[in-house]
């Protein structure tokens, strides 16, 4: 039998016959992630119409090329941390690599971190909270210190003089990194501590100790932390024993002399997700700090900073659905199966659309919760009180839907979706965090229970809230019914089936009163009137999927 020779077997261009590229969708970047309908409408409902113009550049900035490319390397080249310079000098820093600068220079130099608080204008709080819904498209990781650095400021304010000192820097739009003397410096960035190894969220049982100085207000802390995210920030409020009590207090990584203060950095968390954010155990021993509020109120002086990183985790997730939404939309108008376009199969166009009702009831309960925090700055008790219950509620559920949504979108994606280069893995692994950070499902849930036994006016602002929309959908009417019988029995052991009543209402009573009828009615017939299924995909055949879809994802998507 004759031999063909190899080099017949390739052709002359040295290019494989077979590997012509067909069925795949094209890359999506450039696109705008504020093209989002139900995001550009809460903005202007909430107050913060006057943010639209920066909102769509940030939105086209987040993504474009650049900053989705900057967002993969800040996870690919994962954080280091370097204990010791050459010399063997103890530094406790954590470099990283140039893609995490870049985009934490957008987000402090947008407004991502503490500048709202510097800005007296009505809707400063939505407008910031929208800005994230956009450039959390980027990523996610680096939305960490910016957050931290946000909710620092309203806990710092129970100390007017150190609020005095360090609140100008931390508002300020400038991101002016390294570890230097906290005053000399254009910007800062702040951090928390509050966990412990053996306690975790039961933060009363923290070991750490705090020693008075001779100066006063002045202390040393002993102690180690269990769950310390982005070390490198520049300032931390962490949680301490005092003589009276468990305590805040504030941590400069430098002094006002240049010294370091005693930060030890034991190691890096090893964490599913949010791989480019470094989280770590820091080692107080001999570490100097100023007291934040009364001594023995630790938990009470802290909780503002917590009220707003859960803010943040709901805003988070919101913008995960979203981004992943827009991935699997994407993907499906350029890949065709079994005769078709995916995005034309009947059975996809459901589950598109089914994720789509989750992703507007995210979005728009997040910007309704920040429109809450944005009144109460400014003095309105009714929205306090909402902005108290509701957003540990948002906390609870959005959270909690974020992995199913997330590894739903991926799915739509098929094995394309499970390859790495997608980025839907990472979006993926980022999903259940939000869950877990600032209290995770069975803590808001409880807390929630807390809230209505010690704050009475917290149900009263939640079901003046719901009464808004009374008599628009009887599927809705009938929920706040059951609602009210739910709590009137209201236990621990029932806590999440409680919580996840008041979010799925809440959402339902915000789509009913602002939401196009499409959208509304699917959600109360699903969410609300049962007739749904176990997983994304299962709406009744009633539901308007076209227009649910064209909403949900423009042209230019």
């Amino acid at each position: 039998m004759a031999t063909i020779p190899a080099h017949d077997l390739v052709p002359a261009d040295g290019q494989h016959t077979t590997h012509e590229v067909i069925n795949q969708p094209p890359p999506l970047a450039p696109y705008d992630a504020s093209d989002d309908v139900a995001l550009l409408e809460g903005v202007r409902r909430e107050g913060a119409g006057w943010a639209e113009a920066d909102l769509r550049r940030l939105g086209r900035r987040a993504g474009g090329v650049e900053a989705q490319e900057w967002g993969e390397l800040a996870n690919r080249h994962e954080p280091v941390l370097r204990t010791h310079d050459r010399f063997g000098n103890r530094i406790d820093e954590v470099e990283f690599h140039p893609s995490w600068h870049a985009l934490m220079q957008v987000a402090v130099e947008e407004g991502l971190a503490g500048a709202p608080w510097g800005d007296d204008r009505s809707g400063a709080h939505v407008a910031r909270t929208a800005g994230g819904l956009v450039w959390g498209h980027s990523e996610a990781g680096h939305g960490c210190p910016t957050s931290m650095t946000y909710a620092a400021v309203p806990a710092l304010r129970r100390q007017p003089d150190l609020a005095k000192v360090y609140e100008p820097l931390l508002t300020s739009r400038e991101y002016d990194p390294g570890l230097r003397v906290p005053t000399e410096k254009r910007g800062l960035l702040a951090g928390m501590g509050m966990t412990e190894k053996q306690g975790g969220s039961d933060v009363r049982t923290n070991t750490t100790i705090a020693t008075p100085t001779a100066e006063p207000g002045v202390y040393t802390l002993r102690g180690h932390k269990w769950f310390t995210s982005a070390p490198m920030c520049d300032l931390f409020l962490v949680l301490a024993q005092a003589p009276e009590g468990l305590s805040c207090f504030l941590v400069p990584r430098v002094l006002p002399d240049g010294a370091r203060n005693p930060f030890h950095i034991q190691r890096l968390k090893d964490k599913l997700g949010n791989r480019s954010n470094a989280s770590s155990e820091p080692e107080f021993d001999g570490t100097v700090a100023w007291l934040v509020g009364p001594e023995g109120q630790g938990v009470k002086t802290i909780i503002e900073m917590v009220n707003c990183t859960r803010l943040d985790c709901v805003m988070a997730s919101a913008t995960l659905m979203r981004k992943t939404l827009v991935e699997a939309g994407h993907h499906v108008r350029h890949r065709s199966a079994f005769g078709a376009l995916l995005i034309d199969q009947p059975l996809m166009r459901n589950v598109l659309a089914d994720l789509a009702l989750e992703s507007e009831a995210a979005t728009t309960l997040t910007l309704r919760l920040a429109g809450a925090a944005d009144r109460a700055v400014h003095g309105d008790d009714a929205e306090r009180g909402f902005r108290r219950i509701a957003t540990a509620v948002g906390k609870y559920w959005v959270t909690k839907r974020g992995p199913a949504f997330t590894a739903e979108a991926l799915e739509c994606l098929g094995g394309n979706g499970y390859v790495e280069e997608s980025g839907m893995p990472r979006h993926y692994r980022e999903a259940p965090l939000l869950s877990i950070w600032e209290g995770s499902g069975n803590v808001n849930a409880l807390d929630v229970l807390r809230a209505l036994g010690r704050e009475p006016g917290t149900a009263d602002a939640l079901f003046a809230e719901l009464a808004l929309a009374r008599g628009a959908d009887p599927r809705l009417d009938a929920s706040v019914a059951r609602l009210k019988d739910l709590l009137a029995t209201a236990a621990p052991t029932s806590a999440r089936r409680l919580v996840e009543q008041m979010a799925l209402t809440l959402q339902a009573s915000l789509l009913v009163r602002h939401a196009p009828a499409a959208v509304a009615d699917a959600f109360c017939a699903t969410r609300l009137g049962g007739d749904w299924g176990h997983s994304f995909g299962t709406l009744p055949g009633a539901a308007d999927v076209d227009t649910i879809l064209e909403r949900a994802l423009p042209n230019g998507l």
